[in-house]
């Protein structure tokens, strides 16, 4: 049985100006790793500009110049927009200046950006030599890329795809048989890692269809990364069968005249029964069975389009 769901704590206030560092102690920044890293990064053709510890945490940090052939974006990150690299390559032409650093690490003489790829590969088709970077000597903290990238939202396939992506990769590293659940603040929402197996087998899928329904059923694993994958695997394709279903109802519907961007999602909120449910927990496949066997059966001459206009939509069969 899933774990039941943990109650929201609520934030407690703290006094203005009273966390962190002064500024007089950002400055001060010693130790051995940070000089080793330092050493690295001239020895890479780049240059340390300067090293501070970040207010908050005080985590030792540098600010490097770094050769922009070196740099590349981690390999689980989604794909970089085109409109958005031209906009931001007419900006920096634009001002003449490029002011807003990369965040990056350093693994195995190669350094990775969970948090700059627009920015970086608008540098690069700029031709620039050079790009600054903030670097991070802890190199897990590219697995925080959800929560990193701040400088254009992603869409629900961009969450998913980067988050199934990452967790195989973790899944083939040393600490591969920590839980699941142990890298929550990494995928954000266990939804993600289910409906990124979706995405991978139907770019086109509507994801956030069955996200009422994810919310609700799907909660962080247990199980070693090594077999959480598998596991989100055999989720995701439940998903599908349950798209399926759901697909041959909505045909249906516009086979009988019925139209409407809301289709899939007015059939899944016909058919998902957690919606009026007060429990506090499902079980996975139980639900997912209940719910594929509702939609199978569908009975599309029972509903009129003054239905599917009233049902207010949800996310549109589009994303």
């Amino acid at each position: 049985m899933p774990a039941p769901r943990k109650k929201a704590v609520r934030r407690k206030k703290v006094a203005a100006s009273s966390v962190g560092l002064s500024p007089a102690e950002t400055s001060v920044v010693k130790g051995a790793e940070l000089d080793r890293l330092a050493e690295q990064v001239t020895g890479d053709g780049g240059a340390v500009v300067g090293r501070y510890r970040e207010p908050f945490g005080g985590t030792p940090l540098l600010l490097v110049a770094l050769p922009i052939d070196r740099v590349e974006p981690t390999p689980y990150q989604r794909d970089p927009s085109e409109p958005h690299v031209k906009r931001l390559m007419g900006v920096i032409e634009t001002i003449g200046r490029f002011l807003d650093p990369i965040v990056a690490v350093r693994e195995d003489g190669q350094y990775l950006t969970p948090n700059g790829n627009h920015r970086l590969q608008a540098l690069k088709k700029l031709g620039v030599k050079t790009v600054i970077a903030l670097l991070v000597p802890d190199a897990t903290v590219a697995f925080k890329i959800l929560a990193l990238n701040t400088e254009k939202a992603h869409n629900l396939r961009e969450k998913s795809l980067e988050t199934i992506r990452m967790a195989r990769a973790l899944a083939k590293m040393p600490d591969r048989e920590q839980p699941e659940s142990a890298f929550a603040f990494e995928f954000e929402q266990p939804a993600f890692l289910t409906l990124g197996k979706c995405y991978e087998e139907r770019p086109r899928f509507s994801g956030g269809a069955y996200q009422s329904i994810l919310r609700r059923v799907d909660t962080f694993l247990d199980d070693p990364m090594s077999q959480a994958i598998k596991e989100r695997e055999r989720r995701g394709k439940k998903i599908l069968r349950l798209d399926d279903a759901v697909s041959a109802a909505v045909e249906k519907l516009k086979a009988r005249g019925l139209t409407s961007p809301y289709l899939r999602p007015f059939v899944v909120s016909r058919v998902n029964y957690t919606r009026f449910s007060k429990a506090a927990s499902f079980d996975f496949d139980e639900t997912l069975d209940k719910i594929i066997a509702s939609a199978s059966k569908f009975n599309v001459d029972r509903v009129k389009q003054e239905d599917v206009a009233r049902s207010g939509g949800g996310s549109p069969d589009e994303e």
